[in-house]
């Protein structure tokens, strides 16, 4: 207790001018009411947002890298602006040395391919007369030393040459089978992409409608909200409170438990004085007449053993402590007569009861006022109800929808055709890239085989028939190169021609928006293809600058300046409603005259304790006296030694008196002394405590007193602060759900109605549906293709060349008895004669 009040007294203080200075300081806390809650609006624009169509990266990525470079090496020229205009323009006037200017690389490729067209069928025929007459891929006439190394080397050149063949033919079939998948989702996504776009104009004022409804959600949140403002305004007001009125009643409990304490103590201690005063009165004659016997017979002639000893302790038998000598406490008990009156303990579980009902006060109080602000809140703003009258840009919208109706239906056709004529190629490049295939297996089996051959050949009697074999195969895949070389130089060249064109005249520049400043350079376009008409852009507006403003997310409102003809913040106006709320909130009061703090017998009793002088008490004299011994000597230590000399003692007379005087002062002491230094601890509880507790006592009383007179004067003040606080805490509570929606209005109204994402995502997705998904794998299927068909002349002539060495030899050594021929010829030994 003594701890507790020394430190719950600066504490208090403190904690109390801690939070009234944050109440006097007005600062606005909304933590207890919290933030407004999102809410979640239904999309009144319709779902069609394009998603972003992008490659995953894969293996492929660097062959499509690989045929971009090459591209650009057959591509040198610039987009051809003045070419591309006449042809949209005027079809007539195209010049055809223009045309093959600009095409000088393709020119050169196609003249490439006509050679290849003609020489290699042409060496092909030459090739199959000859081998008729004998005369060329027959066999090795004569064994020589460097056959090894020749047939060696063209062994591994056609091994390297086949390994390219069937390395090019594998990425031909699967960039053939990847082109021949992404052709069909491709083709199918542009009408997809045309419809969503037309989709994207249509039915603007229904939704704009929609979305002026659906203020119904802030309204019905708010009114909900009203119904329990009461209670939150009076929580709010009880949470901030707390802080000091909860700490003051605390005080004012432990305050009401000291004093009980203390007064305990402090007619404790006036009691026990008076006992321990009346216990004297009786003891202090009986130690005398002790005394007085003992001290004859201790004299006496006849006394044997240490009778001085006994006789030296014998005279101090006496009173130790005189509780006559400590301070009254009568005035200090008369001031505090009747105290404590009150009941602290339920005074202030009552206080504390009745401030938690502060919130319950609180909603009763101000229920009137609410139904005033939910009839404020049930009104809809004007502009709300005429969102969607006036809205510009219908007519632009209606010629966009047409535009891309006409655009859709006249695709459709073609992209059919496109799809059938893509099955056809798919359909020959898988048969010819399955050729390049057996070729390639012909030249493996023909080396596998030919190797065997060559292996067994140093046995005589093992027949040829492997090489002979090989020699077959690697002819086999000779015929076959020669038989398809024409239908692969054709596919190649067919292929590369629109794939490259696609690449380089379109691709390249759509990506770095030369396709752009080609439209937006007056003229270019045929008025039938008037793009600035067809989207209701200004004139001073370029396609290429409403595609950047478009992709970086402004929508058309920045693109096609709709702020100038359609304010859209009038329409979304609510000020009338802060207004509105703010005026009705400023009539809202909470009483908090109910709330005492402190009754008035509570107050005397502390006003009593505050001026009765308690610590004032001497303390000091009580303890001087408690720690004296009640008699000087000890009895008991007397008692024994007096049994001792009885038992020393020669004359049974003097030695009976002894222990009858020793049976005496045994009595004395459980009478009359043991009783009195009971009372004398008990004193020394009650002084200690009192001792310890009386200044700090006083402090608290009037730390106490101060605060409550102090909190219960400024309560209304600070309650009318906090309630400002709060209302503007809830107003912007409620101002946040009309503000969600107004947000939500102005995006969706200007980033998903009116939004011209779509439109740039259209036109990125048409980018990598045209050129990444199937430009990209059709250009690196023929690249891989003319890979393989260009090697098959490598192929051919090591084939050729390495057929020879698998036949059997025509013409091989007969003799195998000369030791020349031997290779391993050990000469005979001779002797020498000397």
């Amino acid at each position: 207790m003594r701890h507790a009040l020394a430190l719950l007294a600066p504490l208090l203080g403190l904690g109390l001018e801690l939070s009234l200075s944050q109440l006097a300081a007005g600062a606005t806390d909304c933590k207890s009411l919290g933030p407004a809650e999102p809410l979640t609006f239904t999309p009144a624009a319709r779902v069609r947002w394009l998603a972003p169509r992008v490659r995953a990266p894969g293996l492929l990525d660097s062959l499509y890298g690989t045929v971009h470079r090459f591209l650009s090496v057959v591509q040198l020229n610039p987009f051809p602006s003045e070419l591309v205009k006449a042809l949209l323009n005027e079809l007539a006037s195209v010049k055809v040395n223009e045309v093959v200017r600009y095409e000088a690389g393709y020119v050169v490729c196609a003249v490439v391919a006509g050679l290849y067209l003609l020489l290699v069928p042409a060496a092909g025929l030459c090739f199959c007369c000859c081998r008729c007459r004998q005369r060329c891929g027959g066999r090795v006439k004569t064994e020589h030393k460097a056959l090894a190394c020749e047939c060696a080397a063209l062994t591994v050149f056609l091994l390297l040459t086949t390994l390219l063949l069937l390395i090019g033919a594998v990425c031909a079939l699967v960039t053939n089978q990847r082109t021949h998948e992404q052709m069909g989702p491709s083709v199918e996504a542009v009408p997809e992409t045309l419809l969503s776009l037309r989709g994207l104009v249509s039915d603007v004022p229904q939704e704009l409608q929609a979305v002026a409804q659906q203020f119904s959600l802030p309204q019905e949140r708010v009114l909900e909200e009203l119904d329990g403002v009461g209670v939150s305004i009076g929580s709010a007001v009880h949470t901030q409170l707390r802080s000091a009125v909860y700490p003051l009643l605390a005080a004012v409990g432990s305050l009401g438990q000291a004093l009980q304490v203390s007064m305990h103590h402090l007619q404790a201690l006036n009691a026990t004085v008076v006992e321990l005063q009346a216990g004297q009165q009786d003891l202090e004659p009986a130690l005398q007449e002790q005394r007085d016997r003992l001290l004859q017979l201790l004299q006496e002639a006849g006394c044997q053993g240490d009778c001085a000893g006994a006789l030296s302790r014998a005279r101090t038998l006496e009173l130790g402590a005189d509780f006559s000598q400590v301070p009254s406490v009568d005035h200090v008990l008369h001031r505090l007569k009747g105290v404590p009156e009150a009941n602290f303990s339920g005074m202030v579980q009552e206080e504390n009861s009745t401030f938690n009902a502060l919130p319950t006060l609180a909603a009763m109080q101000t229920s009137s006022v609410v139904q005033e602000l939910k009839k404020a809140v049930a009104q809809q703003p004007e502009g709300l109800r005429t969102l969607a009258e006036g809205f510009p840009g219908s007519e632009a919208a209606s010629r966009w929808a047409q535009a891309l109706q006409e655009v859709e239906e006249s695709s459709r056709p073609y992209l059919q055709e496109v799809q059938r004529y893509e099955t056809y190629r798919w359909i020959v490049g898988c048969v010819l890239c399955s050729v390049v295939l057996l070729v390639a297996l012909c030249n493996l089996l023909g080396l596998n085989l030919g190797i065997w051959g060559l292996s067994a050949r140093e046995d005589p009697s093992h027949p040829e028939a492997k090489g002979e074999a090989g020699a077959h195969f690697l002819m086999a895949g000779v015929g076959l190169s020669f038989l398809f070389a024409a239908p692969l130089i054709l596919l190649v060249f067919a292929t590369f021609l629109v794939g490259g064109n696609v690449q380089t005249l379109v691709c390249q520049s759509w990506e770095s928006g030369e396709l752009f400043e080609f439209a937006d350079t007056p003229g270019n376009l045929p008025p039938s293809m008037n793009l600035s008409h067809l989207l209701g852009l200004r004139k001073n507006i370029s396609i290429r600058q409403a595609y950047r403003q478009c992709k970086e997310g402004a929508a058309l409102w920045t693109v096609l300046q709709l702020n100038d003809s359609y304010d859209l913040e009038e329409h979304l106006d609510i000020s009338q409603y802060t207004n509105k709320l703010w005026q009705e909130l400023q009539s809202l009061k909470v009483d908090t005259q109910s709330l005492e703090l402190l009754s008035s017998a509570a107050r005397r009793d502390l006003e009593a304790l505050q001026s009765s002088g308690l610590q004032r008490v001497h303390y000091s004299d009580f303890l001087v006296q408690i720690q004296r011994p009640v008699v000087k000597t000890s009895t008991e230590q007397l008692a024994q030694e007096l049994e001792g000399l009885a038992q020393a003692q020669g004359s049974s007379v003097l030695g009976q008196r002894l222990q009858e005087e020793a049976h005496g002062l045994r009595n004395l002491y459980q009478e009359k002394v043991v009783p009195q230094q009971s009372l004398v601890a008990k004193l020394n509880l009650s002084v200690r405590a009192l001792e310890s507790s009386a200044p700090n006592l006083q402090l608290e009383t009037s730390n106490v007193l101060a605060n409550v007179t102090y909190l219960k004067g400024e309560l209304p003040a600070w309650a009318t602060r906090i309630l400002r606080n709060v209302s503007e805490c809830f107003l912007a509570r409620e101002m946040g759900y009309f503000s969600q929606y107004v947000a939500w209005v102005r995006e969706e109204v200007t980033q998903r109605i009116a939004t011209c994402q779509p439109l740039s995502g259209a036109l990125d997705n048409s980018r990598v549906i045209l050129c990444d998904m199937m430009a990209d794998p059709w250009n690196a299927f023929w690249f891989c293709l003319a890979w393989c068909t260009f090697f098959l002349i490598p192929s051919i002539v090591f084939a050729v060349k390495t057929s020879k060495y698998f036949r059997p030899i025509r013409k091989r050594l007969s003799s195998t008895s000369s030791e020349e021929t031997q290779l391993f010829h050990i000469p005979r030994v001779t002797s020498l004669k000397l």
